[in-house]
């Protein structure tokens, strides 16, 4: 019996960007025992994508070419590393419980196995969850890495209650616009919280849109010193943007407050490392993503009850992924970008 194909998108070696893509058939993945196959109907990237083609995590990703972007080689913590998907299940492996054929499903994809650019993608069962029809594939796609880096820094390194309760905390989240940064503002303002927030000029009413307290023009004097216009001083800090120095942030923190560094670099992890060591009560956290199917069921179904939303900067075909890619590279994205097989 013929070996069942699928279109896939790869690339062979570190650089190139998207002028490297291959569009390739490729064998459909079989699933383990503790997986599910779907058809792959959304896909979501993610900036940490191309930094591993860019070589920017060598030797540890990718561990081998040719490389389908969204694979990895981390089984429980993840980076940012594995794809975000949505798709509807066509194959189960033996030990899968809670899943059928048929079922529209969220994922991480299993990061042993292909990527997330391609027709047919296997996930573990743990890190898959049910999709329910008041919301679509691309609005699901969005959330798992995006939504619960979010969701871990304002919850476990912020302590904030999604519920309402607590104490008003005084929030800032850098680079608002983007894929983590506009689930951030949204997620916050569950919570009892004062968010001010920064972006780019075009994009400061959409950030009040979604809840915001106070908007920055990081191009501003202002908003490059992150002061917020009503002179609150921060108890933490989603940072969501790169090249910004620690002496921007100290000043505007308060006694005790928290730099959440979501993509942290060696510099940052020195510098949580010295802050512990010199007993400092204001703190730079860097953060690693340990996904959760609890979390990411509650921020898909945060979405069915519309108290969410996976806000879509641009569809494209998978057959124009390069698109997609260049346009992530970019990185003046507003949301989520999606691609479609």
């Amino acid at each position: 019996m013929a070996e069942m194909k699928m279109h896939a998108v790869q690339y062979e070696r570190y650089g190139g960007g998207p002028a490297d893509f291959k569009h390739v058939d490729v064998p459909i993945p079989s699933p383990n025992n503790d997986e599910v196959l779907m058809k792959l109907e959304a896909t979501s990237l993610n900036p940490f994508d191309w930094k591993v083609q860019k070589g920017m995590l060598w030797p540890i990703f990718p561990r081998k070419f040719p490389c389908i972007p969204g694979k990895s080689i981390l089984p429980l913590v993840f980076l940012g590393t594995a794809m975000d998907v949505a798709g509807e299940v066509v194959g189960l492996g033996s030990d899968v419980k809670n899943f059928k054929t048929g079922d529209k499903v969220v994922a991480l994809l299993n990061p042993a196995s292909g990527g997330g650019l391609a027709e047919f993608a296997v996930a573990k069962e743990s890190l898959t969850v049910a999709r329910p029809p008041e919301v679509s594939a691309a609005e699901g796609a969005g959330l798992p890495v995006a939504a619960l880096t979010a969701h871990q820094a304002l919850t476990q390194s912020a302590g904030i209650k999604l519920d309402g309760s607590g104490e008003q905390r005084n929030i800032l989240i850098t680079a608002a616009s983007g894929g983590v940064g506009h689930y951030a503002v949204q997620l916050a303002k569950l919570g009892n919280t004062h968010v001010t927030a920064t972006c780019g000029a075009r994009n400061i009413e959409f950030i009040k849109s979604l809840g915001a307290d106070e908007v920055l023009d990081y191009k501003t004097e202002d908003g490059a010193a992150l002061k917020s216009p009503s002179g609150r001083k921060y108890d933490a800090v989603i940072h969501c943007a790169s090249s910004i120095p620690w002496s921007t942030f100290e000043p505007n923190l308060s006694a005790n407050g928290k730099v959440i560094d979501i993509t942290p670099s060696p510099s940052t992890v020195l510098s949580f490392a010295i802050k512990k060591l010199t007993f400092s009560k204001k703190q730079l956290v860097p953060l690693v993503l340990i996904p959760k199917s609890e979390h990411l069921s509650y921020v898909v179904n945060l979405v069915k009850e519309r108290k969410l939303k996976t806000v879509i900067d641009s569809k494209h075909p998978l057959s124009k992924a390069e698109d997609a890619w260049a346009k992530s590279i970019d990185g003046h994205a507003t949301g989520k970008i999606i691609v479609e097989p």
